[in-house]
This record gives C-alpha cells, structure tokens and sequence, in this order.
C-alpha cells in the first residue's frame, strides 16, 4: 500500500522524529512511504539521507488555506491508496480536506491531550477515516468528546532503544560538559519551556530538595516562550548555582545514561517520548500523573507520579530517590524492560500499519 504522509513540524524530535521512525519503518517492511514536510525542514534532511521518499512543500501554518491545493497536487502526482496525516499546524485540517476533494481516505495521528471545542471537534473529526492516539490517555480524551470507538486506536509513540540504552561510558565527557564535581548527582528535565511542562512546579520543589542533598545539580533541557520566567524564578529562589539551562540538545542519547534521575512533572501531556528516552537509558522517573504519562511510568516499579502542581509530593519522591542508589537502579532495570517490551519501533510501525489496512478494508466493502 503506498502512503502519503503530511508532517508540518520542522524539527527532527517529538512527534517529527516519530514520523520518521514510521516512514522508514514501512520502507522496510516493502511499503511505498511519501513524506511530504516544509521546505528546508531538519526532518527532511534526515529523511533524505536515509533514502526515503521527500516532497517538499510549503507549509504556512493554521491560515495557509493554499496548502490545500499544494496537497491536492501531491496527491495527483503520488497517486497514494491512503494519506496520513501527522500534525496540527493547519496540515491536519488542510491536508484532510485536501484528500477528500481527490477521495483518498485518511489517517490522522492525535498526539496531545488538549480538549476541542466540541463543535469544531464534531466538524473535524468527520474529515478522518480513523484517528491514531499515541496514548490510552488521549484515546481516553478522544472518546469522552464523542467519537466513536470504532473510529479511534491506540498506537503507543517508540523510542529507538539501540540508540538510546543504559551506559555511563561518557561519564568524563558529562561532568566536563555540565562542569559537575565527581560526587555530584544529577537531575535532568527535558521539555519545552511551555507552562503545561510543570517547571515552575519542579523549580518550586527544589529548595526542599537541595536542603537535603546539597551536591545536586539540576539540569534543564530545551528552549520556548517560558525560559525567561524561569530564569528569574531560579534567580529569585537563589537556585543559579544549582540550576542549568542546558538548552536544546541533539545528543541526548549521551547524556541521559548519565543522569540520576529524570523529572517531568507536567500537566498535560500525550505520551511524553523525552520520558521513553529516559526509560530506555535506564533512569527512574518523577513525573506527573496526566494525559499518557502513567502508560510510561509505572509507580513503585520504575518510577514516581504525582498530581500535577503537587510540590510536596515531588520534593519527597526526589529526596527518596537521591538518597537510595539501589532504588534508582532496580527503578532502571525496570524501565528499560518496559520500553523493550512495549514502546519498540517495529510496534509502533505494525500498528500503524494495521490501521491502514483496516481503512482500506472498509472502503472496500463501502463502509
């Protein structure tokens, strides 16, 4: 079956990195995969280069009514059985209508948990064959607004766990990198600086923390429109020299087996893929009890959850693991485990796969 998938993020992490683990996994089982991305995007670039098919087009976002034609004419020239559509940014709704005007079915992949509006949910939701949740928890949300169960699946987000796999061979390179002393533990957060992330819960959290164990270093992963804030809330809370704002990373599969402990206290979230990273690398996990989350980590088996804002509970949940090296490691084990059993790529791709096929198979008995 050939396949045409609209991916409007740019970047090659989060749900961009998933489409590319999904493209290239269809090319191996013997499927034809188009992906058509923006322009000049990274996740072009690296598609490319794995010798995947690459259509670029423009893409303007939520108000780039054109994107309609330029899908329509990707269409024509591809001629795909099926489009799949992966992103919002004005693609899944364009792209969608786009493919009904040429009678392709399609697929679109649900990766968040923020509710609709219900008309529009009613609206838009007709325009796809069948929905994807990357989570129980947005499969969850999906079917609270309406739609219909049999409408909807559930294909969990992978994480590639030969890249990323418990190891501390770069210890030497991580504390000079991080300038951290030799007796230093460390506490990592890898999110965008956006307000449902929960950092200022885990940045509220570390004073009760940092009174109990003082050699902790605390770093902080990623970019957005919050950094500023908590920039000045770490600065006001006397935290600077405890805090790092290490930025966006494209070698997070060096430092996370260096960590201690990854946090994620966040208060929505899909799945969480920096969370299957931290898994796959062997880390425990404090993280917040919303949208998928709890599908990752698993309380008293690999890691921690709390209520989301719960500062208390997050303080208590790191203290205990800072203090206890066989905690943290038996937590590891586990996690790893679980990515390896339920969160690999070759699942991730068969069920996707398997969705296709029972799309096709409706429209081929007129459903």
């Amino acid at each position: 079956m050939k396949t045409l998938h609209v991916e409007a993020g740019t970047h090659l992490y989060g749900g961009g990195l998933q489409v590319f683990f999904l493209v290239q996994g269809l090319q191996a089982r013997g499927e034809e995969a188009v992906l058509a991305c923006p322009t000049g995007s990274a996740i072009a670039a690296q598609a490319r280069a794995h010798g995947l098919q690459v259509r670029e087009i423009a893409m303007g976002g939520d108000q780039d009514i054109g994107l309609i034609g330029r899908v329509r004419k990707l269409i024509r020239t591809e001629r795909p059985a099926l489009v799949h559509l992966h992103s919002r940014r004005g693609s899944d709704v364009w792209g969608a209508i786009a493919a009904r005007l040429e009678g392709v079915p399609t697929v679109m992949s649900r990766r968040n948990d923020n509710p609709e509006p219900r008309g529009w949910f009613r609206l838009k939701y007709k325009l796809y064959d069948r929905v994807v949740a990357i989570s129980e928890g947005i499969e969850q949300v999906l079917l609270d607004a309406g739609l219909s169960p049999d409408k909807v699946v559930c294909v969990h987000s992978a994480v590639d766990t030969q890249r990323y796999r418990p190891h501390r061979d770069d210890m030497d390179w991580f504390r000079h990198e991080f300038e951290l002393a030799d007796d230093e533990l460390t506490i990592a957060m890898a999110a965008q600086f956006i307000a449902r992330k929960g950092h200022r819960t885990l940045i509220a959290a570390l004073p009760a923390v940092l009174a109990v164990h003082q050699r902790t270093r605390v770093l902080l992963f990623g970019q957005g429109p919050e950094m500023v804030a908590m920039r000045k809330r770490v600065q006001v809370a006397g935290l600077e020299q405890r805090v790092v704002f290490a930025g966006f990373r494209n070698d997070l599969e060096r430092v996370l087996p260096c960590v201690d402990v990854m946090v994620h206290p966040a208060e929505m979230e899909g799945l969480g893929v920096a969370l299957l990273q931290a898994a796959a690398c062997g880390l425990p996990i404090v993280a917040g009890r919303a949208g998928g989350i709890p599908e990752i980590v698993r309380p008293g088996i690999n890691g921690e959850l709390i209520e989301p804002g719960d500062v208390g509970a997050l303080s208590g949940h790191l203290i205990q693991l800072l203090g206890d090296a066989g905690l943290r490691q038996r937590y590891g084990h586990a996690g790893r485990a679980l990515t390896l059993a339920e969160f690999s790529i070759d699942a991730m791709v068969e069920g996707n796969l398997k969705a296709y096929r029972e799309v096709e198979a409706a429209k081929g008995r007129g459903a």
